[in-house]
């Protein structure tokens, strides 16, 4: 697979030629010794210090006719979109029609948008209390997407009711997709700078530029870890957005292969808020920027998770016995009526 990168005046090129310096041989040198232009090849943004990746330059956003595009709300919106087309053709699958979605989608994603940013902004409280102003302004960041899957899910509710469809059938096509979204989304944190974990020399160990990252997202366990590499401060971290990433994609193609199999309407909903409960649970624990219950010292994002993963054992188990239970008495039924049927004409 061929990585790109984005550099200021070029278009796209290779990250082999672009991406990656190998740090050259110093042999007894000093720093001073070294030439300006040697010294500036030898600086990174970002690095994967166990895998090789290196990244000289990190680009967050695209400037197009004097606007700035951040790449988050590009691959934030490819997401939705591709979401959007999968949910359809599930519903069409179906039966429910794919115009249930499509005629519903601008008002689910105005409807997840605000809850993300209202669940932000309540457990941010003291960020926005003196300038409220600042709560419409989302071009500063500042979304949860724990605020977005809630308000997405009481938007479905609306919607079933105004379409007369079963609340369950269309969370189990809308949720079937959302991993998918959420998967890409958190790209979006990778070209931020954002939603990393605790330090840590592991395999996939990240080395982020201290410069480039919202200082309120370094906590002092990063700062006694930090490292200085040719005089520049970087601090080494877990990058949880990728962990995050990769779980919510497994998760995508479990639940889609899974569609088809499921033994009662509302089972791909429940294994949704499973299976992303489960990963968010030990992922938010590597985290240092997660939001917190006030007052304590419980990451909102943990809790809710450990409620989601609850509820989904506790909806499964109930489907499933529910469905067992209907199909018993189907097929009792069935044997009634086919011993009825032959004692009407025994000659058969």
């Amino acid at each position: 697979m061929v990585c790109l990168c984005l550099y200021p005046g070029r278009l796209m090129a290779p990250c082999s030629r672009l991406m990656h310096f190998r740090r050259p041989e110093r042999r007894g040198i000093s720093d001073a010794e070294v030439p300006i232009r040697e010294r500036f090849l030898m600086t990174y943004d970002l690095k994967f210090v166990n895998l090789g990746i290196t990244i000289t330059h990190m680009v967050n956003h695209i400037d197009l006719f004097g606007f700035r595009i951040a790449f988050y709300g590009i691959i934030i919106a490819f997401g939705m979109m591709l979401c959007i087309c999968l949910a359809a053709r599930d519903a069409e699958e179906r039966g429910l029609g794919g115009n249930v979605i499509y005629d519903g989608a601008a008002y689910g994603i105005i409807a997840g948008i605000a809850g993300a940013r209202i669940y932000y902004v309540i457990f941010r409280w003291d960020d926005y209390r003196n300038q409220l102003l600042q709560i419409f302004n989302l071009r500063a960041g500042g979304l949860a997407i724990y605020g977005g899957v809630i308000a997405e899910i009481l938007f479905l509710w609306f919607w079933s009711r105004r379409k007369k469809i079963s609340i369950l059938d269309l969370l189990d096509t809308v949720m079937l997709c959302f991993p998918l979204g959420q998967a890409i989304g958190r790209w979006g944190n990778f070209f931020n700078c954002e939603a990393f974990g605790r330090y840590t020399e592991s395999l996939f160990a990240m080395r982020i530029r201290r410069a480039i990252v919202n200082p309120i997202m370094i906590d002092d366990e990063l700062l006694k870890h930090l490292i200085v590499d040719n005089g520049t401060e970087y601090i080494q971290v877990h990058p949880t957005f990728l962990y995050e990433s990769v779980w919510n994609l497994c998760l995508f193609f479990l639940l889609w292969n899974y569609r088809k199999k499921k033994k009662f309407t509302g089972e791909i909903f429940f294994l949704y808020l499973g299976g992303y409960g489960l990963g968010r649970l030990w992922i938010e624990g590597l985290r240092t920027d997660s939001l917190m219950i006030p007052g304590t010292g419980i990451a909102v994002s943990q809790l809710l998770a450990g409620v989601f993963v609850v509820v989904a054992l506790v909806g499964v188990r109930a489907g499933r016995r529910r469905a067992a239970r209907a199909a018993a008495e189907s097929q009792s039924a069935a044997g009634t009526q086919a011993d009825a049927e032959e004692r009407q004409d025994p000659e058969a």
